[in-house]
Protein backbone atom coordinates (compact mmCIF):
# COMPACT_ATOMS: atom_id res chain seq x y z
CA UNK A 1 0.00 0.00 0.00
CA UNK A 2 1.12 2.97 -1.33
CA UNK A 3 1.13 6.47 1.51
CA UNK A 4 3.07 9.93 1.68
CA UNK A 5 4.39 10.77 5.23
CA UNK A 6 2.77 13.64 7.07
CA UNK A 7 4.83 13.48 10.69
CA UNK A 8 7.91 12.66 11.46
CA UNK A 9 8.86 12.91 15.67
CA UNK A 10 12.65 10.77 14.98
CA UNK A 11 11.17 7.37 15.61
CA UNK A 12 7.34 7.35 14.89
CA UNK A 13 5.57 8.63 12.08
CA UNK A 14 2.39 9.52 10.45
CA UNK A 15 1.58 8.69 6.78
CA UNK A 16 -1.83 9.11 4.72
CA UNK A 17 -2.54 5.89 2.06
CA UNK A 18 -4.31 6.57 -0.98
CA UNK A 19 -7.65 6.37 0.54
CA UNK A 20 -7.14 9.90 2.31
CA UNK A 21 -6.69 7.10 5.59
CA UNK A 22 -3.85 8.51 8.43
CA UNK A 23 -1.66 5.79 10.04
CA UNK A 24 0.91 5.87 12.84
CA UNK A 25 4.13 4.56 11.49
CA UNK A 26 7.61 3.49 12.12
CA UNK A 27 10.41 1.85 10.07
CA UNK A 28 10.67 -1.97 9.45
CA UNK A 29 13.76 -2.72 11.10
CA UNK A 30 15.76 -4.48 8.87
CA UNK A 31 15.54 -0.53 7.20
CA UNK A 32 17.47 0.82 9.83
CA UNK A 33 20.96 -1.25 8.67
CA UNK A 34 21.26 0.85 5.19
CA UNK A 35 23.48 3.25 4.46
CA UNK A 36 21.64 6.44 5.23
CA UNK A 37 23.55 9.52 4.61
CA UNK A 38 21.29 12.05 7.02
CA UNK A 39 20.34 11.74 10.89
CA UNK A 40 16.44 10.94 9.22
CA UNK A 41 16.10 7.80 7.04
CA UNK A 42 12.36 9.35 6.75
CA UNK A 43 11.39 12.66 6.18
CA UNK A 44 7.88 14.43 5.50
CA UNK A 45 7.00 14.58 2.27
CA UNK A 46 8.50 11.25 1.39
CA UNK A 47 6.13 8.53 -0.81
CA UNK A 48 6.55 5.16 0.78
CA UNK A 49 5.03 1.38 0.79
CA UNK A 50 3.27 0.59 3.93
CA UNK A 51 1.94 -3.01 5.47
CA UNK A 52 -0.09 -3.41 8.35
CA UNK A 53 1.53 -4.16 11.65
CA UNK A 54 -1.55 -5.49 13.18
CA UNK A 55 -4.61 -6.12 12.17
CA UNK A 56 -5.83 -4.68 15.15
CA UNK A 57 -4.15 -1.79 15.47
CA UNK A 58 -4.16 1.65 13.54
CA UNK A 59 -0.42 1.27 12.89
CA UNK A 60 1.80 0.60 9.81
CA UNK A 61 5.38 -0.56 8.96
CA UNK A 62 7.31 1.54 6.58
CA UNK A 63 8.82 -1.21 3.92
CA UNK A 64 10.26 0.99 0.80
CA UNK A 65 10.85 4.41 0.30
CA UNK A 66 10.56 5.86 -2.98
CA UNK A 67 13.25 8.38 -4.71
CA UNK A 68 13.02 11.58 -4.22
CA UNK A 69 12.48 13.85 -6.72
CA UNK A 70 14.26 16.83 -4.21
CA UNK A 71 14.56 17.55 -0.65
CA UNK A 72 15.73 20.59 1.13
CA UNK A 73 18.61 19.57 3.97
CA UNK A 74 20.13 21.50 6.77
CA UNK A 75 23.08 20.86 9.08
CA UNK A 76 22.11 18.39 11.52
CA UNK A 77 21.98 20.09 14.97
CA UNK A 78 23.83 17.40 17.09
CA UNK A 79 26.05 15.98 14.17
CA UNK A 80 28.42 18.93 12.94
CA UNK A 81 28.97 17.22 9.34
CA UNK A 82 25.75 15.20 9.21
CA UNK A 83 23.00 16.13 6.97
CA UNK A 84 19.30 16.49 8.54
CA UNK A 85 16.74 16.25 5.82
CA UNK A 86 13.68 18.80 6.50
CA UNK A 87 11.30 17.81 3.69
CA UNK A 88 11.46 15.96 0.57
CA UNK A 89 9.78 16.19 -2.55
CA UNK A 90 8.71 19.82 -2.65
CA UNK A 91 7.51 22.10 -5.33
CA UNK A 92 8.04 25.49 -3.61
CA UNK A 93 10.08 26.64 -0.77
CA UNK A 94 8.52 29.82 1.08
CA UNK A 95 11.27 31.13 3.91
CA UNK A 96 9.22 33.70 6.10
CA UNK A 97 11.07 36.65 7.30
CA UNK A 98 10.92 39.65 9.84
CA UNK A 99 12.44 43.58 9.80
CA UNK A 100 11.51 43.55 13.47
CA UNK A 101 10.23 41.13 16.33
CA UNK A 102 12.32 39.33 15.37
CA UNK A 103 14.74 40.37 13.08
CA UNK A 104 15.97 37.72 10.22
CA UNK A 105 19.96 38.71 8.88
CA UNK A 106 20.25 38.65 5.55
CA UNK A 107 22.96 35.93 6.49
CA UNK A 108 20.23 33.52 7.13
CA UNK A 109 18.45 34.18 4.07
CA UNK A 110 21.22 34.06 2.17
CA UNK A 111 21.81 30.65 3.74
CA UNK A 112 18.18 29.16 2.90
CA UNK A 113 18.63 30.81 -0.84
CA UNK A 114 21.80 28.46 -1.15
CA UNK A 115 20.49 25.35 0.06
CA UNK A 116 16.83 25.96 -2.55
CA UNK A 117 19.40 27.11 -5.60
CA UNK A 118 21.19 23.50 -4.33
CA UNK A 119 18.41 21.67 -4.96
CA UNK A 120 16.76 23.63 -7.58
CA UNK A 121 13.41 24.46 -5.86
CA UNK A 122 11.98 28.06 -5.95
CA UNK A 123 11.98 30.50 -3.65
CA UNK A 124 9.76 32.75 -2.18
CA UNK A 125 10.82 35.46 0.27
CA UNK A 126 7.79 36.70 2.52
CA UNK A 127 8.73 39.56 4.70
CA UNK A 128 5.92 39.68 6.83
CA UNK A 129 5.07 42.25 10.12
CA UNK A 130 4.84 45.00 7.74
CA UNK A 131 2.44 46.26 10.42
CA UNK A 132 5.68 46.88 12.51
CA UNK A 133 7.54 48.39 10.24
CA UNK A 134 9.30 52.48 11.02
CA UNK A 135 10.69 54.13 7.84
CA UNK A 136 14.15 52.17 8.83
CA UNK A 137 12.31 48.79 8.13
CA UNK A 138 10.49 50.43 5.04
CA UNK A 139 13.38 51.57 3.17
CA UNK A 140 15.42 47.98 4.37
CA UNK A 141 12.24 45.88 2.69
CA UNK A 142 12.24 47.59 -0.49
CA UNK A 143 16.44 47.08 -0.72
CA UNK A 144 15.94 43.79 -0.02
CA UNK A 145 13.18 43.72 -2.64
CA UNK A 146 15.41 45.20 -5.26
CA UNK A 147 18.17 42.95 -4.44
CA UNK A 148 16.44 39.54 -4.14
CA UNK A 149 14.42 40.42 -7.32
CA UNK A 150 17.35 41.36 -9.49
CA UNK A 151 18.73 37.86 -8.71
CA UNK A 152 15.49 35.85 -9.85
CA UNK A 153 13.30 35.51 -6.04
CA UNK A 154 10.15 36.52 -5.74
CA UNK A 155 9.77 38.92 -2.49
CA UNK A 156 6.05 39.42 -0.98
CA UNK A 157 5.41 41.73 1.97
CA UNK A 158 2.72 40.76 4.29
CA UNK A 159 1.18 41.41 7.43
CA UNK A 160 -1.75 38.97 8.85
CA UNK A 161 -2.77 42.15 11.61
CA UNK A 162 -3.79 44.45 8.55
CA UNK A 163 -4.46 40.88 6.14
CA UNK A 164 -2.35 42.63 3.57
CA UNK A 165 -0.57 40.63 0.98
CA UNK A 166 -2.58 37.46 2.23
CA UNK A 167 -4.57 36.88 -1.11
CA UNK A 168 -0.97 37.20 -3.15
CA UNK A 169 0.45 34.55 -0.49
CA UNK A 170 -2.41 32.37 -1.17
CA UNK A 171 -2.10 32.87 -5.31
CA UNK A 172 1.79 31.17 -4.98
CA UNK A 173 0.24 28.04 -2.64
CA UNK A 174 -2.48 26.88 -5.13
CA UNK A 175 -2.22 23.02 -6.94
CA UNK A 176 1.95 22.99 -5.07
CA UNK A 177 3.24 21.33 -2.04
CA UNK A 178 5.31 24.28 -0.35
CA UNK A 179 7.80 24.34 2.44
CA UNK A 180 7.15 26.58 5.22
CA UNK A 181 10.81 28.16 7.00
CA UNK A 182 12.00 30.75 8.91
CA UNK A 183 13.15 32.28 12.73
CA UNK A 184 10.56 31.41 15.91
CA UNK A 185 8.17 34.02 16.13
CA UNK A 186 7.83 35.34 12.35
CA UNK A 187 4.38 33.90 12.02
CA UNK A 188 4.39 30.56 10.45
CA UNK A 189 2.20 28.90 12.80
CA UNK A 190 -0.18 32.27 12.58
CA UNK A 191 -0.22 31.89 9.08
CA UNK A 192 -1.06 28.02 8.80
CA UNK A 193 -3.91 29.04 10.93
CA UNK A 194 -5.13 31.63 8.34
CA UNK A 195 -4.62 28.94 5.54
CA UNK A 196 -6.31 26.48 7.52
CA UNK A 197 -8.61 27.66 10.36
CA UNK A 198 -9.33 24.23 11.59
CA UNK A 199 -5.88 23.09 13.05
CA UNK A 200 -5.57 25.85 15.44
CA UNK A 201 -2.04 25.48 15.86
CA UNK A 202 -0.39 27.07 18.94
CA UNK A 203 1.19 30.33 18.82
CA UNK A 204 3.43 32.33 21.13
CA UNK A 205 4.60 35.99 21.40
CA UNK A 206 8.07 36.59 20.70
CA UNK A 207 9.55 36.85 23.81
CA UNK A 208 10.12 40.52 25.22
CA UNK A 209 13.79 40.32 26.49
CA UNK A 210 15.67 38.88 23.47
CA UNK A 211 13.61 39.16 20.50
CA UNK A 212 13.92 35.63 19.63
CA UNK A 213 10.44 34.36 18.98
CA UNK A 214 9.36 31.07 21.00
CA UNK A 215 9.11 27.52 19.60
CA UNK A 216 5.98 26.62 18.57
CA UNK A 217 6.21 23.55 16.19
CA UNK A 218 8.16 20.99 17.57
CA UNK A 219 8.07 18.33 14.83
CA UNK A 220 8.13 18.99 10.92
CA UNK A 221 4.30 18.26 9.77
CA UNK A 222 2.72 18.68 6.25
CA UNK A 223 -1.16 19.66 5.79
CA UNK A 224 -3.67 19.97 3.06
CA UNK A 225 -4.78 23.02 1.94
CA UNK A 226 -8.78 23.13 2.20
CA UNK A 227 -8.56 24.55 -1.50
CA UNK A 228 -5.63 22.79 -2.93
CA UNK A 229 -1.49 22.38 -2.26
CA UNK A 230 0.04 21.28 0.81
CA UNK A 231 1.97 23.21 3.01
CA UNK A 232 5.05 21.30 5.29
CA UNK A 233 5.30 23.61 8.63
CA UNK A 234 8.74 23.11 10.31
CA UNK A 235 10.21 24.36 13.58
CA UNK A 236 11.45 27.59 13.80
CA UNK A 237 15.58 27.52 12.97
CA UNK A 238 17.80 30.48 14.73
CA UNK A 239 20.01 29.40 12.24
CA UNK A 240 21.16 27.42 9.22
CA UNK A 241 24.32 25.64 8.97
CA UNK A 242 24.94 24.11 5.24
CA UNK A 243 26.47 20.77 4.28
CA UNK A 244 26.80 18.86 1.42
CA UNK A 245 29.02 21.74 -0.17
CA UNK A 246 32.62 22.63 -1.13
CA UNK A 247 34.27 26.45 -0.67
CA UNK A 248 35.15 25.70 -4.82
CA UNK A 249 31.72 25.25 -5.61
CA UNK A 250 29.73 27.96 -3.70
CA UNK A 251 29.67 30.97 -6.31
CA UNK A 252 27.75 28.31 -8.70
CA UNK A 253 24.79 28.92 -5.67
CA UNK A 254 24.28 32.29 -6.69
CA UNK A 255 22.48 33.20 -9.33
CA UNK A 256 24.35 36.67 -10.03
CA UNK A 257 27.81 35.36 -10.03
CA UNK A 258 26.89 31.77 -11.10
CA UNK A 259 26.22 33.46 -14.75
CA UNK A 260 29.74 35.35 -14.82
CA UNK A 261 31.73 32.72 -13.93
CA UNK A 262 33.26 32.26 -17.15
CA UNK A 263 34.86 35.83 -17.32
CA UNK A 264 37.08 34.86 -14.84
CA UNK A 265 41.04 34.00 -15.63
CA UNK A 266 41.15 31.29 -13.69
CA UNK A 267 38.79 28.06 -14.09
CA UNK A 268 38.82 27.34 -10.18
CA UNK A 269 38.56 31.32 -9.50
CA UNK A 270 37.51 31.86 -5.65
CA UNK A 271 37.05 35.56 -6.34
CA UNK A 272 38.70 36.85 -3.20
CA UNK A 273 42.20 37.53 -3.88
CA UNK A 274 42.89 36.42 -7.85
CA UNK A 275 43.43 38.45 -10.06
CA UNK A 276 41.54 39.51 -13.17
CA UNK A 277 38.39 38.12 -11.12
CA UNK A 278 34.74 38.61 -13.29
CA UNK A 279 33.02 38.82 -10.01
CA UNK A 280 35.06 41.50 -8.44
CA UNK A 281 35.05 43.55 -11.30
CA UNK A 282 31.02 43.27 -11.32
CA UNK A 283 30.93 44.29 -7.72
CA UNK A 284 33.36 47.17 -8.65
CA UNK A 285 31.26 47.92 -11.62
CA UNK A 286 27.84 47.48 -9.05
CA UNK A 287 26.45 44.55 -11.37
CA UNK A 288 26.68 42.21 -8.46
CA UNK A 289 25.05 43.47 -4.54
CA UNK A 290 28.48 44.35 -2.35
CA UNK A 291 26.09 42.95 0.44
CA UNK A 292 25.59 39.98 -1.63
CA UNK A 293 29.60 39.42 -2.24
CA UNK A 294 30.15 39.95 1.63
CA UNK A 295 27.72 37.48 2.56
CA UNK A 296 29.57 35.14 -0.36
CA UNK A 297 32.77 35.67 1.67
CA UNK A 298 31.53 35.12 5.40
CA UNK A 299 29.81 31.71 3.94
CA UNK A 300 32.75 31.17 2.16
CA UNK A 301 34.53 31.14 5.46
CA UNK A 302 31.84 29.20 7.72
CA UNK A 303 31.94 25.98 5.20
CA UNK A 304 33.58 23.42 6.89
CA UNK A 305 33.77 25.40 10.33
CA UNK A 306 32.05 24.75 13.80
CA UNK A 307 30.34 28.06 14.13
CA UNK A 308 27.62 28.95 12.17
Amino acid sequence: MKAIVYKSTGSWFIVKDTEGKFWNARLKGIMKTDSITSTNPLAVGDEVEIILENENENSVLVTEIAQRNNYVNRQSPRHKFQQHIIASNIDQSILLATLKTPKTSQGFIDRFAIVCEMYHLPLVIIFNKSDLHTEIEENQFLFYKEMYTSIGYTVLLTSLKNNSGIEELKSFLENKTSLFSGHSGVGKSSFINLLCPKLNLKTNDVSGWNGKGMHTTTFVEMYDLPTSGKIIDTPGMREFGIVGIEKQELSHYFPEMRKLLSGCQYNNCLHINEPDCAIKKAVQAAQIYEERYISYLNIYESIGEKKY
